[in-house]
């Protein structure tokens, strides 16, 4: 499939920005079931300072805000041409150890919630990848997706408490039960194809587990599947800090806006 995407992030300042930085990690690469035929990314109101591959092989740019602006707009345009793997990405790659991703972060620290879901799971499956899919259920069943009941420092288990959430939650959640389990996990920033509509207000997030004998294998507990053709992998890690499509700070008073538009097509 030939996915063509077009995403723009604009920032608004109340005043005039005395200096600010944003890490982008919003260039795809060519990997398992992927391949990148053209990618741009436009910044108006910014400047890129340099360009680097991160620990877990992600590409950032970092881009410094124009002092005295107060509107900021980057833009990323491509296509990219992916194939359905059932969500197999296949062995470990990057610079990032296999053990490292058994780690528990700020967010995906396990606490009573997590370890009463993960007893909850029944051990009568075939095989680590219907376990998985088992755990995935699980985790929809206790957190129902709606917008605007969590934020980006929600935690794995403040998100079971609350009872809702949205795919980076999911993903969250996941990621937490998954090392409890045993498996190495990470959490993935990407790109969805909608079946029901153009425009979206944000990207998408998943989890990947890695599995003996067969590598990482993508699970996307918002949706009940695997990631297939309609999905593209921007970034990985830990967490969602570690694979935030932007991430930055700045210095100067009042508050700021961010309006995201995107659309990704076939």
């Amino acid at each position: 499939m030939r996915l063509k995407i077009s995403h723009t992030t604009s920032y608004h300042f109340d005043h005039p920005v005395n200096y600010g930085l944003q890490q982008l990690r919003l260039t795809p690469k060519s990997r398992a079931g992927q391949s990148i035929v053209e990618w741009d990314i436009s910044i108006e109101g910014g400047t890129k300072e340099l360009e680097f591959d991160d620990q877990h092989n992600n590409h950032v740019s970092l881009i410094s805000v124009e002092t005295g602006r107060q509107d900021v707009f980057i833009t990323c345009q491509g296509v990219v041409e992916t194939q359905d793997l059932s969500g197999i990405i296949g062995k470990p790659g990057g610079f990032a150890p296999e053990w490292l991703f058994t780690r528990a972060t700020p967010l995906t620290k396990p606490g009573p919630l997590v370890r009463k879901l993960v007893k909850a799971l029944p051990d009568d499956f075939e095989d680590d990848i219907q376990r998985l899919h088992g755990l995935s259920t699980l985790i929809l069943e206790a957190i129902t997706y709606e917008t605007g009941k969590t934020h980006p420092e929600t935690t794995a288990e403040q998100a079971l408490e609350a009872g809702h959430g949205v795919c980076q939650d999911h993903a969250h959640v996941f990621i937490t039960a998954a090392r409890l389990l045993g498996y190495p996990a990470r959490y993935v920033s990407g790109y969805l194809m909608m079946n029901d509509r153009l425009d979206q207000e944000a990207g998408h997030a998943w989890a990947e587990a890695c599995l003996d004998g067969i590598g990482w294998v993508g699970f996307d507990v918002s949706n009940g599947i695997s990631p297939d053709a309609r999905y593209v992998r921007v970034a990985t890690g830990l967490d969602y800090y570690e694979a935030a499509p932007l991430l930055g700070m700045r210095f100067g008073p009042g508050d700021e806006t961010m309006i995201v538009t995107l659309q990704v097509e076939q």
